[in-house]
């Protein structure tokens, strides 16, 4: 595996287009009983997904346990946040309701936060209407800002206070709450009107959202459709887990077969009139709350355990025995980092440079990890070491710490390099 790493990432820093990919080597006699990928891969990666899917799918073992397969969506089954892409689209359109208070909005918001929403967007618009966003570049640059940055435009922090680190983002949490007194089907209308814009729009596309430039285009990647066609065909049973918001991520996750309830996202509370609120639905012991566990880093792991295996309590935070966890995992970015590295046979990494997770595949501990550059416009190759012994690791608390293997010893600094290790 460590070799096929190092092949894999000649290659991507070889090359800056999918197109330049070279196809997999043809596949031996003994599995051509099971479905053939036929996407384009970087280096040998297809021939070692094709493997898992020979050796685990129930087209080899006829009348055995359906193998799970989980799939983080933004960043790593598409091109660009389809979260990111809804809530552009939602204040293009004028479409977030203004809150009593802003600081209603997130246990986490801070005063100077609350403070800045409440000078960009006013307070002459009515408790519950919509904000005029569309022509309030000021409002609207606010909550764009502090979405993509956690701050305010000032610079100043806009969530603060105890929350786990590993289990949730008050950042990521307050694009549900932001829709709070809507209905599920009316989130879910915006959803479709953004995918529908998004897909319109061309590869490289750029649109301004306030003053800012944001991206304009979202892709579903071929690849990555061929894959989870070709798992569910093999007997896989195929999950979607992600830290976006579930009406959202279901409009996008239909159209490549996932229903509801393999689509595990933020799942907001409903109000008695069935109108998402700012609370959300909890896991592994945790009751419903402010955001307090979202599908993110650990609460990812949480939700593959409960929602799919039925574990519930705090035994669902635990990493789970070999046979109740995922045989393929695959994410993009450190809030992946934990349910990617529990799968028993391959942690599929789109690389975005994230430390967590990049440390994790390039130290590739039980020689499984395949790491692919994004089949789209892919980022270079980061040339300086990750500081896998240093901060890496998203601690609890907040901050970075060294990041340790299973057996406790240190991942040490670790680059992309053809000599990483």
């Amino acid at each position: 595996m460590r070799q096929l790493l190092a092949r894999t990432l000649a290659v991507a820093a070889a090359t800056l287009a999918v197109t330049a990919t070279a196809p997999a080597p043809a596949p031996s006699a003994a599995s051509t009983d099971c479905p053939r990928l036929t996407g384009r891969w970087h280096g040998d990666a297809r021939a070692h997904l094709q493997r898992l899917i020979d050796e685990r799918g129930t087209c080899s073992r006829p009348g055995g346990p359906r193998p799970v397969a989980a799939f983080d969506w933004d960043n790593t089954v598409t091109k660009n946040d389809v979260t990111d892409a809804t809530l552009s689209w939602a204040l293009r359109h004028d479409r977030i309701l203004r809150p009593a208070r802003w600081r209603d909005t997130s246990a986490w918001l801070t005063p100077a936060a609350d403070r800045a929403l409440t000078t960009a967007c006013g307070t002459r618009v009515p408790v519950g209407a919509p904000l005029p966003t569309s022509r309030d570049a000021r409002c609207t640059d606010e909550i764009a800002v502090i979405r993509d940055s956690g701050t305010t435009t000032s610079g100043a922090p806009a969530f603060a206070g105890t929350w786990n680190h590993r289990r949730t983002v008050p950042q990521y949490a307050w694009v549900p709450q932001l829709f709070a007194g809507h209905t599920p089907a009316e989130l879910s209308g915006y959803a479709r009107a953004a995918r529908r814009e998004a897909l319109a729009a061309p590869v490289g596309a750029v649109r301004t959202l306030g003053t800012r430039t944001v991206p304009g285009y979202v892709r579903y990647y071929d690849q990555q459709r061929d894959l989870i066609r070709t798992l569910r065909r093999a007997g896989f049973d195929v999950y979607i887990v992600s830290a976006g918001a579930a009406p959202i991520t279901q409009v996008w996750s239909r159209s490549l077969g996932f229903d509801a309830a393999h689509t595990l996202a933020i799942r907001s509370v409903l109000d008695r009139g069935g109108r998402l609120t700012t609370r959300t639905e909890g896991c592994g012991g945790v009751p419903a709350g402010p955001g307090t566990v979202i599908p993110y880093i650990d609460g990812k792991r949480c939700w593959i355990n409960q929602e799919i295996h039925g574990v519930h309590g705090p035994a669902a935070w635990q990493r789970r025995p070999w046979a109740e966890r995922p045989a393929l995992a695959a994410g993009d970015a450190d809030t992946d980092a934990t349910f990617v590295g529990d799968a028993t046979g391959v942690h599929l990494v789109l690389d975005r440079n994230k430390p967590e997770l990049m440390c994790r595949a390039l130290d590739d501990a039980d020689g499984r990890w395949l790491i692919q550059p994004m089949f789209i416009d892919p980022l270079p190759r980061r040339t300086a070491p990750y500081p896998c012994a240093t901060t890496a690791y998203n601690a609890p608390g907040g901050g970075g710490s060294p990041l340790l293997r299973p057996d406790g010893s240190t991942v040490p600094d670790l680059s992309e390099g053809p000599s990483a290790s």
